[in-house]
């Protein structure tokens, strides 16, 4: 039986621990989230047993990544794709949109993004994330200026709605132009109110950026994140959470000056099983990162 002396030991123990480490103890959230791109082909087959099968290996949000085209989550309609989600005890506080410059496509920030923020709304869904930019919406500097007009005017639309707009990067935002990356003329040219970020730790990696640079130079603006590793391999291929080359503690420790709110484990390519895949990254996350 512990006695009051042990206890008061351990106690000061702990203590001493958290003044040594205040940020570590900073990020408690309670929801370990998976991008459903992840499992794309079984959410394809049976969303709903996907669903359930995402439950019982222990996450408790998701983040969407179909509605653009169809209007529907993965084949659902709002209120079902809520039900779902409750009856398996998950929330979806993200999902994932196109520009829909260089596509003919509903559901996008460029065709009926209108109703896209009202079925969101409807699923609770708290960000709406602009996920990737095609080739011919990239560009020059100038042509990311006139982009991160359009994400303001998209986000003021989310704002009326009570949905924070994000955008999630890749690798090809940090390719310099004339100096400058087009990454941050996207975080320069928008209100920082208006749009936060969605930073994909495995690209940003890549691309040689260090995140916690990134959240000591725009503190607060990215409340979201993808938790996915980096194979130690020459070309840094995509990995489960926690078997790679990223140092994920110490980007957890600095959660509360990015602004976390919710993170994601992805896994573009698995090279097996992808439901494997996330139960080694859940497994890691929950043993090191919460």
């Amino acid at each position: 039986m512990t006695n009051r002396r042990s206890f008061l030991k351990t106690s000061a123990l702990f203590t001493a621990g958290i003044l040594a480490a205040p940020n570590l103890y900073a990020y408690d959230k309670k929801y370990v989230g998976l991008q459903l791109y992840t499992i794309r082909d079984a959410m394809e087959k049976d969303p709903k047993a996907a669903l359930a099968k995402v439950a019982s290996l222990g996450y408790n949000a998701v983040e969407g990544a179909t509605y653009t085209g169809s209007q529907l989550f993965y084949n659902m309609s709002p209120a079902e794709y809520a039900k779902t989600l409750k009856d398996n005890g998950l929330i979806a506080p993200s999902s994932h949109y196109m520009l829909g410059e260089a596509m003919d496509a509903k559901g996008t920030l460029s065709k009926e993004w209108n109703k896209a923020v009202d079925d969101a709304a409807a699923v609770g869904t708290k960000y709406m994330v602009c996920a990737y930019l095609l080739d011919p919406e990239r560009g020059n500097l100038d042509h990311y200026k006139a982009t991160a007009d359009k994400f303001n005017t998209a986000a003021e639309v989310c704002k009326k709605a009570g949905i924070q707009f994000c955008y999630h990067n890749h690798d090809f935002e940090f390719e310099a132009q004339d100096g400058k990356y087009p990454f941050d003329v996207l975080l320069e040219n928008t209100d920082k109110s208006l749009v936060k970020f969605e930073l994909d730790l495995y690209w940003a990696s890549r691309a040689n950026q260090d995140p916690l640079t990134l959240f000591n130079r725009h503190p607060g603006r990215f409340p979201l994140w993808h938790v996915k590793d980096m194979d130690k391999s020459a070309d840094k291929q995509i990995t489960e959470v926690g078997n790679g080359s990223i140092d994920f503690k110490r980007i957890f420790a600095q959660s509360k000056k990015a602004g976390l709110d919710y993170f994601f484990v992805e896994q573009d390519i698995c090279p097996g099983d992808p439901f494997v895949s996330i139960q080694k990254s859940i497994s890691y996350v929950k043993k090191n990162l919460i």
